[in-house]
């Protein structure tokens, strides 16, 4: 599931980076974990997010997850970002 989500947030967004960690190990016994959703952390950065506020740019992941949501994906925390946001974060 981790690559499908890497796979598909890349592809719908235009990401030019994306990482996801399953992080379902730390929620083991929650309720979404014992009915099969997993836990994710992504950072994904688009051009796509450009001009948008936090807001905006997480609704546009979840657009991207929709069917996925409640079902194989219980939890996603992210952090979006444009390139050149990325970049002066990470120069």
């Amino acid at each position: 599931m981790r690559e499908a989500l890497e796979a598909r947030l890349r592809e719908s967004l235009e990401a030019t980076h994306v990482e996801v960690i399953d992080e379902s190990h730390l929620h083991a016994g929650h309720v979404g974990a014992r009915d099969g959703g997993r836990h994710f952390r992504a950072v994904i950065v688009s051009e796509k997010f450009a001009g948008l506020n936090p807001v905006r740019s997480q609704q546009l992941v979840y657009q991207a997850v929709q069917e996925w949501m409640g079902k194989e994906i219980h939890a996603l925390s992210m952090k979006t970002y444009t390139p050149e946001a990325w970049a002066a974060d990470h120069a």
